[in-house]
């Protein structure tokens, strides 16, 4: 049967919440709470100017209008009321949107939209500052003459990402600008990308000047990074060219997978999935790229799937030349995407002249599973895991649940499987030991079906770690290692692993060594390279790293826990005492005994000294 399309002229709009992801990840409590008011503000805007909201995707809207008059008065409404909002609210509860608008050729089908009206707009949305309207030439020239529109900057006319056509752009701006802050977003908006990367080298100075060095020590530097002495490789995330949001998945699971098979190689040097994830839904130039990361080739490409076939464009860049190194098209059955994503590991491996070993030869040419569907939903699942949320875990394990009901023979969906079970009691969403000992056995059988799996190896080393299997805990990391030299998290779990047996410095060369493959790195990284510092007998250095940990999540506990311990042990009372404040506003009911229990060190002497610390600092 086949499924009826009406295609039409429309007004798209596409919002989104500035720092949204950064945000939750702060604290997801409150942000949820602005999230529900943030719904609110726009579905009511959208209701009143006669819009209809096609989909959400987390903090997103994708909404069309029947004009573009109907579409700029609303997002300028959404705008007025979210200023009307921030104005009675402190810093860190207030919401900033930006705003994308296009009118183009849409394609409606199933109640949903593709085109390039939608992908247009999405990049519009992306292309401006927080608190602004980005509209394309086609709404500005039917508008100018029909609203206020405020102050109008033109953008010139920018690349926009996988947009052939360049067209003028503009944004618009409520009012003319109050006071320096406000002048120097307009001076972004207008400088060129050359002169807003000089901008900000000039304002990050400003800041410096004015006291900011401590905090932005705690960040990666913006300075290049050297390049490692073997072949370097950032995959940036594939784009998704369907036109549907909800195909987000795919193409993400495209680039998930090459990073991994890529990382797999061991005369490469491979960035993590995070790091390289940081530059999702925003222009990105390689030479950027290269320097914040320090790679010196970089692969960006995009997927469009649609019911059973899959396109596939792919491009290798020198990053330090800008020269192409190759390109392909693929348009294929998605039965093959396995030989298709098979072929393009090769052709990058042939391009960079990478020898691989025989081992990496046969693992490069092993499928995880020969059934798609399985296949579908173990991306489903990894989508759902890396939002870090509650119910969002839980849904991660159905998927992976499905995908192991389908072909009970997948090793990775164990793993990741086994993931959520460890999430679900690290963070005390399930109470008692079950879901650790799930994790266990779920990892387990992963290693048992392939193990070349490091995810698989990662968790059993953690899991052994609290089960006090000290030296089975190492051996699970350094065989994550040996499986995949370019995993990130491999070598933070052996850092964290080694500063609980005590070999301090070791675990300060894994942290080292995780950061400088995953540069964009979690709290968690800086909380294990404190407790090295801390050990190894540099406190100071130590205070730096935990504060660099809070300045990325300020309820961050462990963190916490470290400071208060360090401040007591050299005498700080003072800020050992704040540090308490902090951990019972997080923990009201802190119990120092289960916290005792909680730790897996192998040293009873060192962890009473710790025990005592924080006694000493206030806790109980």
């Amino acid at each position: 049967m086949t499924t009826a399309e009406t295609r039409k002229l429309a007004a798209i709009m596409f919002t989104d919440i500035v720092g949204f992801s950064r945000q939750m990840g702060a604290d997801e409590a409150r942000m949820l709470r602005g999230l529900a008011v943030h719904n609110q503000i726009i579905e009511q805007a959208v209701t009143e100017s006669h819009g209809h909201v096609i989909k959400t995707i987390g903090d997103a809207f994708l909404v069309d209008f029947p004009s573009v008059v109907n579409a700029v008065q609303c997002a300028q409404h959404i705008q007025a009321q979210f200023r009307a909002h921030n104005a009675e609210k402190e810093t860190n509860k207030q919401i900033h949107v930006r705003i994308g608008i296009h009118l183009g050729d849409i394609v409606q089908r199933d109640g949903d939209v593709f085109g390039d009206g939608v992908n247009v707009a999405s990049r519009l949305q992306v292309l401006t500052e927080a608190d602004t309207i980005c509209i394309s030439q086609k709404v500005y020239e039917e508008v100018a003459k029909k609203l206020p529109l405020g102050m109008v900057i033109s953008l010139g006319r920018p690349k926009l990402k996988n947009i052939a056509q360049r067209f003028p752009v503009y944004a618009l701006l409520s009012e003319k600008p109050k006071g320096l802050c406000q002048s120097l977003r307009v001076q972004r908006l207008k400088l060129k990308q050359w002169e807003r990367t000089l901008q900000r080298a000039v304002l990050l100075l400003m800041l410096l000047g004015a006291g900011a060095l401590g905090r932005y020590l705690y960040f990666p530097s913006p300075a290049r990074l050297p390049l490692p002495d073997k072949p370097s490789i950032a995959v940036l995330p594939f784009t998704n060219m369907s036109g549907d949001p909800e195909q987000e998945y795919f193409s993400d699971g495209m680039t998930e997978t090459l990073i991994t098979d890529l990382s797999k190689i061991s005369n490469l040097f491979v960035i993590s999935r995070n790091s390289v994830f940081t530059y999702k839904g925003q222009p990105a130039k390689p030479e950027r790229v290269s320097r914040e990361l320090g790679v010196q080739y970089v692969l960006e490409g995009s997927v469009q799937k649609a019911q059973d076939r899959v396109r596939i464009n792919a491009q290798l860049i020198d990053a330090t030349t800008g020269g192409h190194l190759w390109a392909e098209r693929y348009d294929r059955a998605l039965a093959d995407i396995f030989t298709l994503q098979d072929e393009v590991i090769h052709k990058i491996v042939t391009a960079l002249s990478v020898k691989l070993t025989a081992g990496e030869e046969v693992g490069l040419t092993r499928f995880p599973t020969d059934n798609l569907e399985a296949y579908d939903h173990f991306l489903r699942g990894v989508e759902y895991y890396y939002r870090f949320r509650k119910e969002a875990n839980i849904q991660a394990r159905q998927m992976f649940t499905r995908a192991l009901e389908l072909d009970p023979q997948y090793a990775a969906a164990y793993a990741l499987l086994g993931w959520t079970h460890w999430t679900d009691w690290y963070s005390q969403w399930a109470p008692g030991s079950q879901s650790l000992e799930r994790a266990f056995e779920a990892a387990q059988r992963a290693v048992t079906l392939d193990d070349s799996l490091a995810e698989a190896h990662i968790i059993l080393g953690i899991v052994y770690l609290w089960q006090k299997q000290h030296e089975q805990a190492i051996t699970e990391a350094e065989r994550a290692i040996a499986v995949n030299p370019n995993e990130a998290d491999a070598y933070w779990a052996l850092g964290f692993i080694l500063n609980y047996v005590q070999r301090y410095q070791d675990a300060l060369g894994g942290v080292e060594k995780a950061m400088r493959l995953n540069p964009h790195y979690p709290p968690y990284y800086l909380l294990e390279l404190g407790k090295a510092y801390r050990f190894l007998g540099q406190p100071e250095k130590a205070l730096a790293a935990l504060k660099g940990a809070l300045a990325r999540n300020p309820n961050f506990l462990p963190a916490r826990l470290q400071l208060a311990s360090i401040y007591s042990d050299i005498g700080q009372g003072e800020e050992a005492r704040a540090e308490v404040t902090e951990i019972l506003r997080l923990s009201p009911n802190f119990s120092l005994e289960v916290h005792r229990q909680s730790v897996p060190s192998k040293d009873p002497a060192v962890l009473e000294r710790y025990i005592d610390s924080l006694r000493k600092a206030g806790l109980k």
